[in-house]
């Protein structure tokens, strides 16, 4: 085999790595902004748009979206959410798990 043909495992083990990270990162931001959105609810402060956290869910953040709303009991009665955050907790799941095998 020869040299340039090789396949560079550095490059793809940087790449699970980024991919853990954004995996990190994402379910922190969305349990945050779930959380906060709370908190401004509670005050009847300006919130958070349903489209903004349900875009923090679609980008990989949807296991802590989905803690927040049962942790801080917020949107647990909206349907949307109830069975929207699940579903895109599925299809998370199943996309990292495609990426990092």
């Amino acid at each position: 085999m020869r040299t340039d043909e090789r396949f560079d495992w550095r490059c793809i083990c940087g790449l699970k790595l980024i991919l853990l990270l954004w995996f990190v990162v994402m379910n922190m931001i969305g349990y945050v902004v779930m959380a906060e959105d709370k908190k401004k609810a509670q005050r009847r402060r300006e919130r958070t748009p349903e489209r903004t956290l349900f875009l923090l869910a679609f980008i990989g953040g949807a296991l802590g979206v989905l803690i927040a709303m049962y942790k801080k009991r917020h949107k647990t009665q909206h349907i949307s959410f109830r069975v929207g955050i699940p579903a895109l907790l599925f299809l998370n799941a199943v996309l990292y798990g495609y990426f990092l095998r």
